[in-house]
């Protein structure tokens, strides 16, 4: 019995040691993406959130990414610049400003630098049965949850 609970620690420590060098990897690559096209890689990832939720005002922009406003205002100023996103005012309420991404900006200089990595991970996925998928779907969305709630929480003790 302790053998097989030694085995299990050492997979724990394996896949948290595993799970930061993922993390590290996601961040270099889509810095690299980001730097591609002339952006940081925050500015790049609000883009991709705002992009994948349709048109956000600010203030909801500011809230799902988990940035302050007066960020998000910086943020939509260099978005804006370089043509992948435009403001418009909320025709319901004026004091609001809706931001829309450009897609046929974001089609033309961002989509196609994903094709390849896009492929690949299809190949990768396609090596895992339809049980060992939804494990893995099922890992990677509560990771999303407790990434979003460790943000959370690091935002509003700060």
């Amino acid at each position: 019995m302790s053998s097989d609970r030694s085995n299990y620690n050492e997979l724990m420590l394996s896949n948290l040691e595993l799970g930061r060098e993922l993390s590290a990897r996601t961040l270099m690559f889509h810095a690299a993406i980001a730097e591609r096209v002339g952006l940081s890689a925050t500015e790049h990832k609000a883009l991709d959130l705002l992009s994948r939720s349709g048109s956000l005002t600010a203030g909801q922009l500011a809230e799902v990414t988990g940035l302050t406003t007066g960020a998000i205002t910086g943020l939509i100023d260099r978005l804006e610049k370089v043509g992948f996103v435009r403001r418009e005012r909320d025709s319901s309420d004026r004091r609001k400003v809706v931001i829309h991404p450009v897609i046929e900006k974001i089609e033309q200089e961002i989509v196609p630098l994903f094709v390849s990595m896009s492929q690949q991970t299809e190949i990768l996925l396609s090596r895992y049965s339809e049980q060992e998928l939804a494990i893995i779907q099922d890992f990677i969305s509560r990771s999303i949850a407790l990434l979003q709630a460790e943000t959370n929480k690091l935002r509003s003790n700060g």
